[in-house]
């Protein structure tokens, strides 16, 4: 096996001292152009590749950062991630990413394993439960929540308007004549269920109707006992409102299931975009969060933080709209006049509402 070529021989090929080799290769103007051609020559005739390890060692950086995502078979954590990873290549940047399962030990122990791979900043999806990431070692290092705060922690954070853009929601339901509209979200105390719990409470009571809530695991079976013993009952729902695109599709799933139409039967709609919702029969109607903006602004003011451009002790905490997504899953609008400004035609399929209210 022939050993590796190393800087010197570069060097030694190109009639030059291995400084300025190392000065090519970092784009420091102050080389020759002679100079420089012949050290591009030389790296091209003897296939040179940098040690990008003794690099980062030399100059105390890695040129990496790091993501950390509940999951990546959420189509939403997933689609952030690669925004993520799209402005990180922009910068000349690599991209670690690891998973926390919605656990906040595994995400202070994934975080610590970031940091001793010298990563130089950190995107971070918060975990439920105790406080995260308060160790000293982490104030060192420039982090961003994503989705959701930390609440009383240094770090900046990307959001988006859970409240209001679940009371538009609920409100277009109640628009549709609908005063038995059945809240379906995740169990356990996530941030952003809990958010847009707090919208769906808020639209319910402007209008004078009685909340009804059910928590719901990722379960396939209990989204379907949970349905069918709602349909069953006394006084049943006529509408759905689901706070997330998995809980959607598995409310989806159950009513057909159970081959309850929709929107003749009960009208749904959920918080969250997903693939196929524009597809199916009838197309669903859903409050559109940026995912795609949301993972690159995250990016965007992680690398600001880097370059020194954001000052130290002023924490950004971004807060980003969402629009509600008008599509077949309501029915045809029979209530009151719709209270915000639609954008595109009545026939329109995905014609969008934004979060922005039409003064009388």
């Amino acid at each position: 096996m022939n050993p590796p070529i190393r800087m010197s021989d570069v060097a030694k090929l190109a009639g030059v001292g291995a400084m300025t080799v190392s000065r090519v290769l970092n784009g420091n103007v102050h080389v020759s152009e002679d100079a420089r051609a012949r050290v591009m020559d030389a790296i091209a005739k003897l296939d040179y590749v940098p040690n990008e390890v003794a690099r980062s060692l030399r100059d105390q950086r890695t040129r990496q950062i790091g993501i950390i995502v509940p999951n990546l078979h959420d189509p939403f954590f997933a689609r952030c991630t690669h925004a993520i990873n799209l402005v990180a290549k922009e910068h000349s940047y690599s991209t670690v990413i690891t998973t926390s399962d919605d656990d906040s030990d595994t995400l202070s122990i994934e975080a610590k394993r970031m940091l001793r791979r010298h990563i130089e900043g950190l995107i971070i999806v918060p975990a439920p439960g105790k406080a995260q990431l308060r160790d000293p070692e982490f104030q060192r290092t420039p982090i961003v929540a994503l989705d959701r705060p930390i609440k009383g922690s240094s770090f900046d954070s990307v959001v988006v308007q859970n409240r209001r853009g679940t009371r538009l929601g609920v409100q277009h339901l109640i628009d549709h004549n609908h005063c038995r509209i059945a809240c379906l979200g995740p169990s356990g105390s996530i941030w952003t269920h809990c958010e847009r719990m707090a919208g769906y409470r808020a639209a319910m009571k402007a209008a004078e109707l009685v909340p009804i809530h059910y928590a719901i695991s990722d379960s396939q079976a209990e989204m379907l006992h949970t349905i069918r013993a709602l349909l069953a009952g006394k006084a049943p729902p006529t509408a759905f409102f689901c706070t997330n695109n998995l809980i959607a599709q598995n409310a989806l799933q159950a009513l057909s299931i159970l081959n309850v139409r929709i929107p003749d039967q009960i009208a749904i709609l959920g918080f969250d975009d997903f693939e196929m919702a524009d597809i199916i029969k009838p197309a669903m109607s859903i409050v559109r969060q940026p995912i795609d903006t949301l993972g690159r602004t995250a990016a965007e003011l992680l690398f600001s933080r880097l370059a020194g451009n954001t000052p130290v002790k002023k924490l950004r905490h971004i807060k980003l709209p969402v629009e509600l997504v008008i599509r077949d899953s309501c029915g045809p609008h029979s209530g009151r006049r719709y209270p915000i400004k639609q954008v595109g035609s009545a026939e329109t399929p995905r014609g969008l509402v934004t979060a922005q209210r039409r003064r009388a």
